[in-house]
């Protein structure tokens, strides 16, 4: 069984680099056992790693966990969480309120590992941003972290080029992630370690934990390829640890890390799951489960530890940790805050945004160039309309930026006003991102830009959205403000067919707790979605887009498009201030058609409504006597319009509504004869309408 080494140190230093490794592993394999849940194999193989990048390289300062130059470490498989809490509690980072306000106590404390996965507890069994202070992204499904940490990169060589001025040098930061071969092993890993290499981020450190153990045995099962070989084509640089209890070896690793200047470095490191538990090495069960009372006395017994103390925290370890993360972040730290006070002084302007970007408001006059878009019956497709939006707001706020995913040109959603840029290895200040067809790793270095507190954005068609769902999700569980422009909205994409027609996509994208979808209806709608979007400060939000043209509403004759702001309002209604009888509920570009068919009603002498419903869950954060004044609950006849799946619509309709919609995945062919083969027309909602007033009078 291999032991830790370290040549060239004192026989103290070794004793005391001892005890705190071996406190990490045992904090983890009590908390494990405690929890009677969870993975102590992974922490007690990495602790000597993950000792080695805390307690000699990273740039961190536990009483500062939010300085914004710190190095990021992230731990990309969440599972192995109880090696971070364990570390966050050694060095004793410490809480930080919504505020941006240190408390004056331990981020985790020893009561809450010893609450390991427990309700309520700051060690949740994976880690959570925004619920445990110094864990840098939420990390839950393998391929996550090491894909965020891409944008974390990414934001370091950003915010260096707009920020940094001579002798200001305020973003240099690096990033370093443990991975193991369930990162590997997911397509998202590849998507962005291709990027990565391509982008030659040198400030980028992967971690690989060759540790050749799944849930379900060894990799060998379905893993054998050259991982090396891999990293090394997409342009990387590759070294290799042969024992992760060798700190000789590790420390060689990291310096060549910090030396490369032109490409992200891989460090594979060989270790053993479970490493020091005697009969439990190598297999699987370590990594998945508790060890079990017997075996963890004969782990501890082979670490020189007291058999039966639980959650043991040897005398020095906390000092030995505060000598050496401690110290060295808040030398640094502190020599960041002084250096900003100057640059305040020199670059007043600059300083404001810096501060602005950090506390995740948008910059002052952002607005400033934004206009209200003429009536026009002709219009443009709400993806025109939210380019020219886009363009407008950017151009006042310096950190939104974004891309596609090989799409801009059909999202509309380059920047083009002078020296936005494309961001590249060669030009770090450029504002336009092109990820290539990468759509997953989009949706992660979106989250990692976020959470450098970039103001990203990220596009392509509605239809791709499926590619992007773990990710989109995760932006909704950390509560980052990351813009989703989806566009092709619908079956007006034509002829395509109906692998590009979105049908089901506008449902599961309401499903997700806290995600803001907005489906404007012209471009005012978007001009007031935008409004929204630029002022969120912890709300996710998906932007749908139509490719047609949708007519400019006269706004003298309907509703004002700042009812947006409320997700819903009354757009036309029931003439000469009569109680309406009937209410039409669309979006996007079934709004119109709601339209035409309110004025052939009302030539029927039908009291009737059109409300625009562009955003469900701005609608249902209202309080009830506005909803109620949209949809009186004494109207029962209502029916809701819109391309897609008619989930989820029954809740505003109710029990005695229609739902006009789609209910197969469409077909190919010219938009006008979709549109009559599957309902969209003015003569249908009216037969509908007509039909369900008839039912609702007699009811």
């Amino acid at each position: 069984m291999s032991e830790l080494k370290h040549e060239g140190v004192t026989a103290k230093q070794f004793q005391q680099e001892t005890l705190a490794i071996n406190t990490i592993r045992t904090l983890a394999i009590d908390a494990v056992q405690a929890a009677d849940s969870g993975h102590p194999g992974t922490p007690m193989g990495l602790a000597p790693v993950a000792y080695c990048v805390w307690q000699k390289y990273l740039r961190f300062d536990p009483a500062s966990p939010i300085w914004p130059n710190r190095d990021r470490f992230v731990l990309s498989g969440g599972h192995a969480s109880m090696l971070l809490y364990s570390l966050l509690h050694l060095t004793q980072v410490q809480a930080v309120n919504a505020k941006y306000e240190t408390l004056g106590k331990p981020s985790v404390t020893l009561d809450d590992i010893k609450k390991f996965r427990q309700l309520d507890s700051k060690c949740p069994g994976h880690p959570e941003y925004r619920w445990t202070s110094g864990v840098e992204t939420t990390t839950g499904p393998l391929g996550q972290g090491v894909a965020t940490s891409v944008g974390m990169a990414i934001s370091s060589r950003w915010m260096a080029s707009y920020f940094n001025r001579p002798g200001f040098e305020l973003f240099d930061y690096s990033v370093y992630v443990t991975c193991g071969d369930g990162d590997m092993m997911e397509g998202i890993s590849s998507e962005a370690a291709s990027l990565a290499g391509h982008l030659k981020l040198s400030n980028l450190c992967w971690i690989y934990d060759n540790n050749h153990i799944t849930i379900e045995g060894s990799t060998s099962l379905a893993f054998t390829e050259d991982v090396a070989t891999r990293f090394l084509a997409y342009g990387w640089n590759v070294l290799r640890v042969s024992d992760a209890n060798d700190l000789v070896m590790l420390e060689r690793a990291f310096d060549t890390f910090h030396r490369t200047t032109d490409r992200p470095t891989l460090v594979i490191v060989d270790s053993h799951i479970g490493y020091g538990s005697p009969h439990k090495q190598d297999t699987s069960q370590a990594h998945g489960e508790p060890l079990g009372e017997e075996e963890i006395r004969l782990t501890k017994r082979n670490y020189g530890w007291p058999e039966d103390a639980k959650f043991y925290i040897p005398d020095g370890v906390y000092q030995h940790f505060q000598e050496g993360i401690g110290s060295r972040g808040q030398t640094l730290s502190k020599a960041w805050f002084a250096l900003y006070e100057e640059y305040k002084k020199t670059y007043p302007e600059l300083a404001q945004q810096l501060y602005q970007m950090q506390h995740r408001e948008p910059p002052d006059h952002w607005a400033q160039n934004l206009k209200e878009f003429p009536a026009d019956p002709k219009g443009m497709a709400t993806r025109a309309s939210s380019g020219l939006v886009l363009n407008s707001i950017a151009q006042n706020f310096p950190w939104l930026i974004g891309g596609a995913a090989d799409l801009s040109p059909s999202t509309k959603t380059h920047l083009t006003f002078e020296n936005a840029g494309d961001f590249s290895a060669q030009t770090t200040s450029g504002r336009n991102f092109h990820f290539g067809i990468r759509e997953h790793a989009m949706g992660a270095i979106l989250n990692g830009l976020s959470l450098s507190k970039i103001r990203p954005y990220g596009s392509g068609f509605l239809i791709f959205s499926d590619y992007l769902r773990p990710t989109l999700r995760l932006s909704s569980l950390m509560e980052l403000p990351v813009i989703y422009i989806f566009t092709h909205d619908s079956i007006g994409v034509g002829e395509d067919g109906p692998t590009h027609q979105p049908v089901e996509h506008l449902a599961s994208l309401r499903a997700i707790p806290g995600l803001h979808v907005f489906r404007p209806c012209d471009a005012n709608e978007v001009v007031e979605t935008w409004k929204w979007i630029a002022q969120a400060k912890h709300e996710p939000t998906v932007l749908i887009l139509s490719r047609q043209n949708l007519p400019t509403l006269d706004r003298k004759k309907y509703g004002a498009a700042s009812g947006l702001q409320k997700g819903a309002y009354i757009l036309a209604d029931a003439p000469d201030g009569n109680k309406p009888e009937l209410i039409l509920l669309a979006t996007g570009s079934e709004v119109p058609l709601c339209l035409q068919a309110h004025e052939a009603l009302i030539k029927e002498g039908v009291r009737c409504r059109v409300v625009s419903m562009p955003c469900w869950e701005l609608f249902d954060r209202q309080d009830q006597s506005y909803r109620d004044s949209i949809l009186p609950p004494d109207v029962k006849a209502r029916i809701s319009v819109e391309q897609a799946s008619t989930f989820g619509w029954e809740r505003y309709v109710g029990s005695q509504g229609l739902c006009i919609g789609m209910k197969t995945f469409g077909a190919s062919a010219p938009l006008k004869e979709l549109l009559k083969k599957f309902g969209f027309t003015t003569d249908r909602i009216v037969e509908q309408a007509l039909s369900l007033l008839q039912l609702t009078r007699r009811s």
